[in-house]
Protein backbone atom coordinates (compact mmCIF):
# COMPACT_ATOMS: atom_id res chain seq x y z
CA UNK A 1 0.00 0.00 0.00
CA UNK A 2 1.11 3.55 -0.80
CA UNK A 3 0.32 6.50 1.45
CA UNK A 4 -0.54 9.46 -0.10
CA UNK A 5 -2.35 12.37 0.99
CA UNK A 6 -6.18 11.42 -0.30
CA UNK A 7 -6.25 7.38 1.59
CA UNK A 8 -4.02 8.46 4.65
CA UNK A 9 -7.23 10.26 6.85
CA UNK A 10 -9.33 6.67 6.12
CA UNK A 11 -6.76 4.58 7.63
CA UNK A 12 -6.71 2.78 11.80
CA UNK A 13 -3.69 3.03 13.76
CA UNK A 14 -3.09 -0.78 13.08
CA UNK A 15 -2.25 0.20 9.32
CA UNK A 16 0.59 2.18 9.76
CA UNK A 17 1.64 -0.30 11.86
CA UNK A 18 2.29 -2.46 8.56
CA UNK A 19 6.06 -2.99 7.38
CA UNK A 20 7.24 -1.13 4.04
CA UNK A 21 4.28 1.80 3.61
CA UNK A 22 5.50 3.31 0.60
CA UNK A 23 4.49 6.81 0.39
CA UNK A 24 4.42 9.67 -2.12
CA UNK A 25 7.42 11.69 -0.16
CA UNK A 26 9.73 9.32 -1.66
CA UNK A 27 10.48 7.33 1.52
CA UNK A 28 9.69 4.19 2.70
CA UNK A 29 8.12 4.59 6.22
CA UNK A 30 8.23 1.76 8.83
CA UNK A 31 7.65 1.62 12.56
CA UNK A 32 8.56 -1.03 15.10
CA UNK A 33 5.53 -0.78 16.79
CA UNK A 34 3.89 -4.35 16.81
CA UNK A 35 0.55 -3.69 18.82
CA UNK A 36 -1.47 -0.43 20.16
CA UNK A 37 -4.48 -1.18 22.15
CA UNK A 38 -6.68 1.85 23.41
CA UNK A 39 -10.45 0.48 24.67
CA UNK A 40 -11.72 -0.29 27.95
CA UNK A 41 -10.25 -2.96 30.21
CA UNK A 42 -7.56 -3.44 27.76
CA UNK A 43 -5.15 -4.19 30.49
CA UNK A 44 -6.70 -7.02 31.06
CA UNK A 45 -5.48 -8.50 27.42
CA UNK A 46 -2.11 -7.44 28.51
CA UNK A 47 -0.41 -11.34 29.35
CA UNK A 48 -1.79 -12.64 26.12
CA UNK A 49 -0.14 -9.87 24.28
CA UNK A 50 3.15 -9.90 26.13
CA UNK A 51 2.99 -13.55 25.20
CA UNK A 52 2.34 -13.47 21.76
CA UNK A 53 4.99 -11.16 21.44
CA UNK A 54 7.23 -13.99 22.77
CA UNK A 55 8.15 -12.59 25.82
CA UNK A 56 8.96 -14.76 29.11
CA UNK A 57 10.11 -12.41 31.87
CA UNK A 58 9.49 -8.12 32.74
CA UNK A 59 10.80 -5.84 34.40
CA UNK A 60 7.78 -3.72 35.34
CA UNK A 61 9.08 -0.30 36.45
CA UNK A 62 6.94 2.51 37.84
CA UNK A 63 6.69 5.37 40.56
CA UNK A 64 4.13 5.63 43.48
CA UNK A 65 1.65 8.17 41.10
CA UNK A 66 1.70 5.35 38.35
CA UNK A 67 1.57 2.22 40.51
CA UNK A 68 -1.32 3.64 42.68
CA UNK A 69 -3.38 4.02 39.01
CA UNK A 70 -2.66 1.01 37.21
CA UNK A 71 0.25 -1.34 39.08
CA UNK A 72 -2.07 -3.20 41.11
CA UNK A 73 -4.20 -3.87 38.04
CA UNK A 74 -0.90 -4.51 35.70
CA UNK A 75 0.32 -7.39 38.99
CA UNK A 76 -2.83 -8.97 39.37
CA UNK A 77 -3.09 -9.76 35.66
CA UNK A 78 0.25 -11.12 35.40
CA UNK A 79 0.05 -13.08 38.33
CA UNK A 80 -3.57 -14.54 37.58
CA UNK A 81 -1.67 -15.42 33.86
CA UNK A 82 1.18 -16.83 35.60
CA UNK A 83 3.66 -14.27 33.58
CA UNK A 84 7.43 -13.80 35.63
CA UNK A 85 8.00 -10.74 36.43
CA UNK A 86 9.89 -8.45 38.37
CA UNK A 87 8.98 -5.14 39.79
CA UNK A 88 10.56 -1.93 40.55
CA UNK A 89 9.08 1.28 41.76
CA UNK A 90 10.49 4.89 41.91
CA UNK A 91 9.51 5.69 45.94
CA UNK A 92 10.54 9.43 44.94
CA UNK A 93 8.91 12.08 46.64
CA UNK A 94 9.55 14.72 44.29
CA UNK A 95 9.09 14.43 41.04
CA UNK A 96 10.86 11.82 39.29
CA UNK A 97 14.21 13.59 36.98
CA UNK A 98 14.86 11.08 33.96
CA UNK A 99 18.96 11.92 34.88
CA UNK A 100 21.75 9.81 35.02
CA UNK A 101 20.81 8.59 38.76
CA UNK A 102 17.09 7.34 37.51
CA UNK A 103 18.77 5.71 34.48
CA UNK A 104 21.62 3.74 36.53
CA UNK A 105 19.01 2.89 39.24
CA UNK A 106 17.35 1.13 36.79
CA UNK A 107 20.09 -0.53 34.63
CA UNK A 108 20.70 -2.00 38.34
CA UNK A 109 17.13 -3.56 38.61
CA UNK A 110 17.93 -5.85 35.55
CA UNK A 111 18.21 -9.53 35.09
CA UNK A 112 20.03 -11.75 32.15
CA UNK A 113 16.33 -13.30 32.09
CA UNK A 114 14.49 -10.29 31.52
CA UNK A 115 13.37 -9.69 27.91
CA UNK A 116 11.11 -7.00 28.11
CA UNK A 117 10.83 -3.55 30.19
CA UNK A 118 6.81 -3.11 30.87
CA UNK A 119 6.55 0.65 32.03
CA UNK A 120 3.38 1.70 33.75
CA UNK A 121 3.37 5.71 33.06
CA UNK A 122 3.95 7.97 30.39
CA UNK A 123 6.33 11.22 30.17
CA UNK A 124 9.34 10.42 32.20
CA UNK A 125 8.93 7.12 32.94
CA UNK A 126 8.14 6.25 28.96
CA UNK A 127 11.52 7.73 28.42
CA UNK A 128 13.49 5.85 30.93
CA UNK A 129 11.76 2.96 30.00
CA UNK A 130 12.40 3.12 26.14
CA UNK A 131 16.17 4.35 26.96
CA UNK A 132 17.16 1.47 28.71
CA UNK A 133 15.53 -1.20 26.27
CA UNK A 134 17.53 0.11 23.82
CA UNK A 135 20.61 0.55 25.60
CA UNK A 136 19.99 -3.44 26.72
CA UNK A 137 18.93 -4.70 23.59
CA UNK A 138 15.95 -5.89 24.49
CA UNK A 139 12.21 -4.55 23.98
CA UNK A 140 9.76 -2.52 25.87
CA UNK A 141 5.86 -2.23 26.59
CA UNK A 142 4.04 0.75 27.47
CA UNK A 143 0.82 0.35 29.90
CA UNK A 144 -0.21 4.52 29.81
CA UNK A 145 -1.77 5.74 32.65
CA UNK A 146 -2.53 9.32 31.26
CA UNK A 147 -3.20 10.43 27.64
CA UNK A 148 -0.51 13.39 28.75
CA UNK A 149 2.07 13.74 26.18
CA UNK A 150 2.99 12.42 22.64
CA UNK A 151 6.56 10.49 23.05
CA UNK A 152 4.33 6.77 23.72
CA UNK A 153 4.79 6.13 19.82
CA UNK A 154 8.40 8.01 19.11
CA UNK A 155 11.63 6.88 18.63
CA UNK A 156 13.10 9.58 21.04
CA UNK A 157 13.99 9.41 24.56
CA UNK A 158 14.47 12.42 26.28
CA UNK A 159 17.08 12.43 29.55
CA UNK A 160 18.37 15.61 31.61
CA UNK A 161 22.57 14.19 31.19
CA UNK A 162 25.20 16.86 32.46
CA UNK A 163 22.29 19.15 33.44
CA UNK A 164 20.94 19.37 29.64
CA UNK A 165 17.96 17.90 28.20
CA UNK A 166 18.83 15.98 25.60
CA UNK A 167 17.23 13.47 23.09
CA UNK A 168 18.16 10.34 22.25
CA UNK A 169 17.78 7.77 19.28
CA UNK A 170 15.97 4.74 20.68
CA UNK A 171 13.79 2.19 19.75
CA UNK A 172 9.99 2.37 20.02
CA UNK A 173 7.95 0.32 22.05
CA UNK A 174 6.84 -3.11 20.58
CA UNK A 175 3.15 -2.80 22.21
CA UNK A 176 1.34 0.21 23.72
CA UNK A 177 -1.20 -0.29 26.07
CA UNK A 178 -4.12 2.47 26.94
CA UNK A 179 -6.61 1.39 29.31
CA UNK A 180 -9.90 4.34 28.64
CA UNK A 181 -10.79 3.26 32.02
CA UNK A 182 -7.68 4.06 33.62
CA UNK A 183 -6.89 6.86 31.20
CA UNK A 184 -10.22 8.77 31.87
CA UNK A 185 -9.18 8.67 35.30
CA UNK A 186 -5.81 10.45 35.12
CA UNK A 187 -5.29 14.17 36.88
CA UNK A 188 -7.27 16.09 34.62
CA UNK A 189 -3.61 18.36 34.80
CA UNK A 190 -2.72 15.89 33.02
CA UNK A 191 -5.09 15.58 30.18
CA UNK A 192 -4.76 18.71 29.76
CA UNK A 193 -1.34 18.62 29.07
CA UNK A 194 -1.66 16.53 26.15
CA UNK A 195 -3.92 17.92 24.70
CA UNK A 196 -1.77 21.07 25.07
CA UNK A 197 0.86 18.80 23.41
CA UNK A 198 -1.37 18.30 20.95
CA UNK A 199 -2.43 22.16 20.06
CA UNK A 200 1.21 22.58 20.27
CA UNK A 201 1.72 21.29 16.53
CA UNK A 202 0.17 23.80 15.04
CA UNK A 203 3.57 25.98 15.36
CA UNK A 204 5.47 22.30 15.13
CA UNK A 205 4.23 21.87 11.71
CA UNK A 206 4.71 25.58 10.67
CA UNK A 207 8.37 25.51 11.96
CA UNK A 208 8.84 22.49 9.45
CA UNK A 209 6.78 24.60 6.08
CA UNK A 210 9.48 27.48 7.46
CA UNK A 211 12.20 25.00 7.03
CA UNK A 212 11.28 23.23 3.87
CA UNK A 213 11.43 26.96 2.40
CA UNK A 214 14.47 28.27 3.88
CA UNK A 215 16.78 25.31 3.81
CA UNK A 216 15.00 22.73 1.45
CA UNK A 217 14.55 20.59 5.15
CA UNK A 218 13.17 16.66 3.93
CA UNK A 219 9.29 17.11 4.13
CA UNK A 220 6.26 14.63 4.00
CA UNK A 221 2.94 15.87 3.26
CA UNK A 222 1.40 12.28 4.80
CA UNK A 223 2.85 12.79 7.74
CA UNK A 224 1.68 16.55 8.16
CA UNK A 225 -1.13 15.31 7.17
CA UNK A 226 -1.67 12.45 9.65
CA UNK A 227 -0.93 14.92 12.49
CA UNK A 228 -3.60 17.38 10.69
CA UNK A 229 -6.07 15.10 11.36
CA UNK A 230 -5.29 14.13 15.04
CA UNK A 231 -5.13 17.96 15.89
CA UNK A 232 -9.32 18.27 14.61
CA UNK A 233 -10.07 14.97 15.96
CA UNK A 234 -9.12 16.61 19.54
CA UNK A 235 -10.89 19.65 18.39
CA UNK A 236 -13.59 18.31 17.84
CA UNK A 237 -14.28 16.15 21.08
CA UNK A 238 -12.39 18.97 23.75
CA UNK A 239 -15.48 20.13 25.26
CA UNK A 240 -16.24 16.13 26.24
CA UNK A 241 -12.68 15.59 27.00
CA UNK A 242 -12.88 18.13 30.23
CA UNK A 243 -16.01 15.33 30.87
CA UNK A 244 -14.06 12.74 31.29
CA UNK A 245 -16.05 11.56 28.19
CA UNK A 246 -14.71 7.84 27.22
CA UNK A 247 -14.43 8.61 23.23
CA UNK A 248 -12.94 11.82 23.52
CA UNK A 249 -10.03 10.31 26.17
CA UNK A 250 -9.80 7.29 23.71
CA UNK A 251 -9.83 9.95 20.82
CA UNK A 252 -7.16 12.10 22.71
CA UNK A 253 -5.00 8.94 23.21
CA UNK A 254 -5.04 7.99 20.06
CA UNK A 255 -4.11 11.16 18.53
CA UNK A 256 -1.12 11.10 20.57
CA UNK A 257 0.17 8.25 19.31
CA UNK A 258 -0.82 8.46 15.91
CA UNK A 259 1.64 11.80 16.32
CA UNK A 260 4.47 9.68 17.54
CA UNK A 261 3.97 7.15 15.01
CA UNK A 262 4.38 10.43 12.40
CA UNK A 263 7.79 11.26 13.94
CA UNK A 264 9.02 7.66 13.83
CA UNK A 265 8.36 7.30 10.07
CA UNK A 266 9.60 10.37 9.88
CA UNK A 267 13.16 9.84 11.96
CA UNK A 268 13.24 12.79 14.23
CA UNK A 269 10.33 14.94 15.89
CA UNK A 270 9.82 17.18 13.18
CA UNK A 271 5.88 16.78 12.67
CA UNK A 272 5.62 17.61 16.42
CA UNK A 273 8.07 19.70 17.83
CA UNK A 274 9.47 23.26 17.09
CA UNK A 275 9.84 26.53 18.95
CA UNK A 276 7.13 25.71 20.75
CA UNK A 277 8.60 22.78 22.70
CA UNK A 278 12.57 24.51 22.71
CA UNK A 279 10.66 27.63 24.75
CA UNK A 280 9.47 24.30 26.70
CA UNK A 281 12.42 22.61 27.55
CA UNK A 282 14.64 25.48 28.08
CA UNK A 283 12.00 26.98 31.06
CA UNK A 284 12.37 23.03 32.23
CA UNK A 285 16.22 23.48 32.62
CA UNK A 286 15.28 27.26 34.24
CA UNK A 287 12.69 25.14 36.73
CA UNK A 288 15.35 22.43 37.45
CA UNK A 289 17.99 24.44 37.97
CA UNK A 290 16.37 27.09 40.16
CA UNK A 291 15.07 23.88 42.33
CA UNK A 292 11.08 25.00 41.42
CA UNK A 293 8.57 22.05 40.98
CA UNK A 294 8.00 20.92 37.60
CA UNK A 295 5.60 22.14 35.31
CA UNK A 296 3.97 19.24 32.83
CA UNK A 297 5.41 19.44 29.77
CA UNK A 298 2.47 19.70 27.55
CA UNK A 299 1.26 22.47 29.71
CA UNK A 300 4.46 24.86 28.95
CA UNK A 301 4.32 23.71 25.38
CA UNK A 302 0.55 24.73 25.07
CA UNK A 303 1.17 28.58 26.78
CA UNK A 304 4.42 28.41 24.69
CA UNK A 305 2.49 27.93 21.48
CA UNK A 306 0.95 31.06 22.07
CA UNK A 307 4.33 33.02 22.29
CA UNK A 308 5.42 31.70 19.42
CA UNK A 309 2.33 32.56 17.50
CA UNK A 310 2.30 35.65 18.97
CA UNK A 311 6.07 36.08 17.13
CA UNK A 312 4.52 34.73 14.07
CA UNK A 313 1.88 37.75 13.58
CA UNK A 314 4.48 40.21 14.83
CA UNK A 315 6.88 39.08 12.14
CA UNK A 316 3.71 38.86 9.13
CA UNK A 317 3.93 43.24 9.29
CA UNK A 318 7.72 43.72 10.30
CA UNK A 319 9.70 44.97 7.43
CA UNK A 320 12.93 43.49 7.23
CA UNK A 321 16.41 45.79 6.51
CA UNK A 322 18.12 43.05 4.81
CA UNK A 323 21.56 45.05 3.71
CA UNK A 324 21.62 45.96 7.89
CA UNK A 325 21.04 42.43 8.87
CA UNK A 326 23.76 41.54 6.53
CA UNK A 327 26.42 44.21 8.03
CA UNK A 328 25.71 42.52 12.04
CA UNK A 329 26.03 39.30 10.89
CA UNK A 330 29.45 39.43 9.13
CA UNK A 331 30.30 41.19 12.82
CA UNK A 332 29.32 37.91 15.10
CA UNK A 333 31.29 37.51 18.18
CA UNK A 334 31.89 33.76 19.09
CA UNK A 335 33.27 34.93 22.65
CA UNK A 336 30.42 36.58 23.29
CA UNK A 337 27.92 33.85 21.87
CA UNK A 338 29.83 31.60 24.63
CA UNK A 339 29.53 34.38 27.50
CA UNK A 340 25.84 34.51 26.69
CA UNK A 341 25.60 30.70 26.78
CA UNK A 342 27.28 30.30 30.31
CA UNK A 343 25.43 33.66 31.47
CA UNK A 344 21.86 31.80 30.81
CA UNK A 345 22.24 27.91 30.93
CA UNK A 346 24.81 28.48 33.70
CA UNK A 347 26.27 24.47 34.66
CA UNK A 348 24.30 23.05 30.99
CA UNK A 349 26.45 25.70 29.25
CA UNK A 350 29.28 23.10 27.77
CA UNK A 351 26.95 20.78 26.56
CA UNK A 352 25.20 23.63 24.50
CA UNK A 353 28.68 25.04 23.17
CA UNK A 354 30.04 21.31 22.44
CA UNK A 355 26.63 20.63 20.51
CA UNK A 356 26.76 23.91 18.39
CA UNK A 357 30.14 23.38 17.36
CA UNK A 358 29.68 19.85 16.18
CA UNK A 359 26.40 21.26 14.19
CA UNK A 360 28.42 24.39 12.94
CA UNK A 361 25.43 26.51 14.34
CA UNK A 362 27.38 29.65 13.98
CA UNK A 363 28.58 29.45 11.06
CA UNK A 364 28.38 33.16 9.14
CA UNK A 365 28.88 31.52 5.78
CA UNK A 366 25.95 29.55 6.44
CA UNK A 367 23.50 31.93 7.81
CA UNK A 368 24.32 34.87 4.91
CA UNK A 369 22.68 31.48 2.48
CA UNK A 370 19.92 31.58 5.38
CA UNK A 371 19.30 35.24 4.88
CA UNK A 372 19.60 35.24 1.51
CA UNK A 373 16.85 32.25 1.25
CA UNK A 374 14.88 33.98 3.15
CA UNK A 375 15.34 37.44 0.86
CA UNK A 376 14.44 35.34 -1.57
CA UNK A 377 11.14 33.35 -0.35
CA UNK A 378 9.86 35.84 2.43
CA UNK A 379 6.95 36.56 0.31
CA UNK A 380 5.97 32.75 1.05
CA UNK A 381 7.08 32.82 4.45
CA UNK A 382 4.99 35.22 5.32
CA UNK A 383 2.31 33.37 3.54
CA UNK A 384 3.02 30.51 5.58
CA UNK A 385 3.38 32.12 9.04
CA UNK A 386 0.02 33.61 8.68
CA UNK A 387 -1.72 30.16 7.71
CA UNK A 388 -2.17 28.68 11.69
CA UNK A 389 -5.04 30.12 13.94
CA UNK A 390 -3.65 33.31 15.77
CA UNK A 391 -2.48 33.38 18.85
CA UNK A 392 -6.23 34.76 20.15
CA UNK A 393 -7.39 32.02 18.50
CA UNK A 394 -5.48 29.31 20.47
CA UNK A 395 -5.46 31.36 23.41
CA UNK A 396 -9.71 30.54 23.86
CA UNK A 397 -9.21 27.05 22.28
CA UNK A 398 -6.73 25.99 25.50
CA UNK A 399 -9.02 28.66 27.77
CA UNK A 400 -12.54 26.46 26.59
CA UNK A 401 -10.95 23.43 28.25
CA UNK A 402 -9.53 25.20 31.15
CA UNK A 403 -5.76 24.91 30.36
CA UNK A 404 -2.90 27.32 31.55
CA UNK A 405 -2.88 30.11 28.84
CA UNK A 406 -0.43 32.62 30.47
CA UNK A 407 3.38 32.03 31.80
CA UNK A 408 2.16 32.95 34.94
CA UNK A 409 -0.36 30.76 35.63
CA UNK A 410 2.53 28.22 35.95
CA UNK A 411 4.93 30.22 37.55
CA UNK A 412 6.91 31.29 35.19
CA UNK A 413 8.12 34.74 35.59
CA UNK A 414 8.18 37.97 32.83
CA UNK A 415 12.07 37.87 32.43
CA UNK A 416 11.94 33.72 32.19
CA UNK A 417 9.42 33.69 29.66
CA UNK A 418 11.76 36.71 27.94
CA UNK A 419 15.00 34.61 28.12
CA UNK A 420 13.52 32.13 26.94
CA UNK A 421 12.50 33.57 23.44
CA UNK A 422 15.80 35.01 23.30
CA UNK A 423 17.97 31.89 24.16
CA UNK A 424 15.90 28.41 23.35
CA UNK A 425 16.97 27.96 19.65
CA UNK A 426 20.28 27.19 21.33
CA UNK A 427 18.61 23.86 23.13
CA UNK A 428 17.88 22.28 19.90
CA UNK A 429 19.65 21.98 15.95
CA UNK A 430 16.36 22.06 14.59
CA UNK A 431 15.04 25.23 12.68
CA UNK A 432 12.66 26.94 13.67
CA UNK A 433 10.37 30.41 14.01
CA UNK A 434 13.46 31.35 17.18
CA UNK A 435 16.04 30.37 14.05
CA UNK A 436 14.60 32.58 11.89
CA UNK A 437 14.60 35.70 14.25
CA UNK A 438 17.95 34.81 15.60
CA UNK A 439 19.23 34.76 12.15
CA UNK A 440 17.70 38.27 11.54
CA UNK A 441 18.78 39.27 14.38
CA UNK A 442 15.91 40.44 15.55
CA UNK A 443 15.30 38.13 19.16
CA UNK A 444 15.67 40.96 21.43
CA UNK A 445 13.81 43.16 19.92
CA UNK A 446 11.05 40.86 19.46
CA UNK A 447 11.34 39.80 22.98
CA UNK A 448 10.73 43.20 23.79
CA UNK A 449 7.54 43.15 21.63
CA UNK A 450 6.27 40.10 23.76
CA UNK A 451 7.04 41.35 27.20
CA UNK A 452 4.71 45.00 25.64
CA UNK A 453 2.31 41.96 24.73
CA UNK A 454 2.27 40.20 27.84
CA UNK A 455 2.22 43.03 30.39
CA UNK A 456 -1.26 44.73 28.38
CA UNK A 457 -3.25 41.39 30.02
CA UNK A 458 -1.45 40.44 33.12
CA UNK A 459 0.05 41.69 36.38
CA UNK A 460 3.16 39.35 35.86
CA UNK A 461 5.09 37.23 38.40
CA UNK A 462 8.30 38.74 39.24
Amino acid sequence: MELNINNVSDLKIKDFLKSGLKCTCGKEHTIGLERVLIEKDAIKKLPNILKDLGFKKALVIADKNTYKAAGNLVQAVLKEDKFNYKEFIFETEDDLVPDENAVGRLFMQYDKDVDVILTIGSGTLNDLGKFISYRLGISSVIVATAPSMDGFASNGSALIVDNLKTTYEVDVPEAIIGDVNILKDAPMEMILAGFGDIVGKYSALNDWKLSKIINKEYYCDVTVKMVDDSIQKCMDNSEKMVNRDETAIKNLMEALVLTGIAMSFVGNSRPASGSEHHLAHYLEMMFLFEGKKAVLHGTKVGISTIITTKLREILSEYEINFDEVIKKVKLFDQNQWEENIKRFYGKAAPGIIQLAAKDKRNSIESRLERINSIRENFNEIRSVISNIPSSDEIKVILKKVGAAVEPEDVGIGMQTMLDAIVMAKEVRTRYSILSFLGDLDLLDEFSDKIKNYLAERVQYVK
